[in-house]
C-alpha cells in the first residue's frame, strides 16, 4: 500500500466534508442519488464512448498500481549489470545463460536473450528502445482515461445541476420537490468538481509518474546491457549508471 497517496486521499477529503461540516452543514445532505446518478453514470459513459476497449481495460487493470506503486531497486540492478559485465568479459556472453534463467523480470529476460544470441548491437539498442517506448506510449493511454474522466465530470456535474434547477422550477409551487430540486443541483455540481479534482485527475498523474520512472529503469537497463555488449569495464559501466540514482532513491 502507497501510504502517502491513501493519506493524502484521506486528507484531501477530510479537508473538504470536514470544513463542510464545521460549518455547521450536515454529511446526509451531500448522498444524492440523481445527482450521482447523473454525474457518474454520464461521465463513465462519455469515457467508454471516447476510448478505445483495449485502453478502457487496461486503465482498470492499472488502478491497483495507484496504491501499490512499483519500486525499482537501483543498487541491486546496478550491482546485477555489473556483475554481467564482469561475467561477459571473462567468459563470454554464453556464459550468461544461467542469469537468465534467475532473473524474473521479463525485459530484461528478453534483453539478455538477445545479448547471449550476439544480436547486433545497433539492432539490440534499437529493439529494446522501441518496446521500452510502446509500452510506454500504451499505458499512457491507459492512464489518460482518468484525465478524460476528470475532464467530463466537471461539465457533467453542471447537466446535473442545470436539470436540478429545471426540476426545482417546474415544482416552484410545491417547496419539498422545489428543494430536492435545488439540492440536486448544487450536490451535482459538487460530485463533478470534486471526482475530477480529488480523484481522477490526480490518479491520472499518479499513473504517469509511476510510467515515467518505469522507462527511466529500462533506460538504465539497456544502458547497461548495451555497454556490456561493447565489452566495456565493470567500473566504468557502474560509473554511467550513478547518474540514474536520484531517480530511483
Amino acid at each position: 500500500m502507497d501510504k502517502l497517496a491513501f493519506t493524502g486521499l484521506v486528507i484531501a477529503i477530510a479537508a473538504v466534508f470536514g470544513g463542510y461540516a464545521v460549518e455547521g452543514g450536515g454529511i446526509s445532505a451531500l448522498f444524492q442519488l440523481p445527482a450521482f446518478i447523473i454525474v457518474f453514470g454520464g461521465t463513465f459513459g462519455a469515457v467508454m464512448l471516447q476510448t478505445p476497449k483495449s485502453d478502457f481495460i487496461h486503465s482498470i487493470t492499472l488502478f491497483p498500481l495507484i496504491w501499490k506503486s512499483p519500486t525499482y531497486d537501483f543498487n541491486l540492478y546496478k550491482l546485477k549489470l555489473c556483475k554481467w559485465a564482469d561475467i561477459a568479459r571473462q567468459k563470454g556472453f554464453l556464459a550468461l545463460e544461467h542469469q537468465v534463467h534467475t532473473e524474473t523480470d521479463p525485459f530484461v529476460k528478453k534483453a539478455l536473450m538477445m545479448l547471449i544470441d550476439g544480436v547486433d548491437k545497433d539492432v539490440l539498442r534499437e529493439s529494446l528502445e522501441l518496446e521500452a517506448q510502446l509500452e510506454s506510449e500504451h499505458k499512457n493511454r491507459a492512464a489518460n482515461v482518468y484525465e478524460s474522466l476528470g475532464g467530463y465530470s466537471p461539465t457533467i456535474g453542471i447537466i446535473g445541476a442545470v436539470l436540478g434547477l429545471i426540476q426545482a422550477m417546474a415544482n416552484i409551487n410545491d417547496p419539498l420537490v422545489l428543494g430536492q430540486g435545488i439540492a440536486t443541483a448544487f450536490v451535482a455540481t459538487i460530485y463533478g468538481v470534486a471526482s475530477a479534482n480529488l480523484l481522477f485527475i490526480p490518479f491520472g498523474e499518479k499513473l504517469k509518474t509511476q510510467i515515467d520512472e518505469e522507462l527511466l529503469y529500462r533506460e538504465m537497463i539497456i544502458l547497461g546491457l548495451l555497454s556490456t555488449a561493447n565489452g566495456e569495464n565493470p567500473q566504468n559501466i557502474s560509473r554511467k549508471l550513478d547518474a540514474y540514482q536520484r531517480e530511483f532513491v
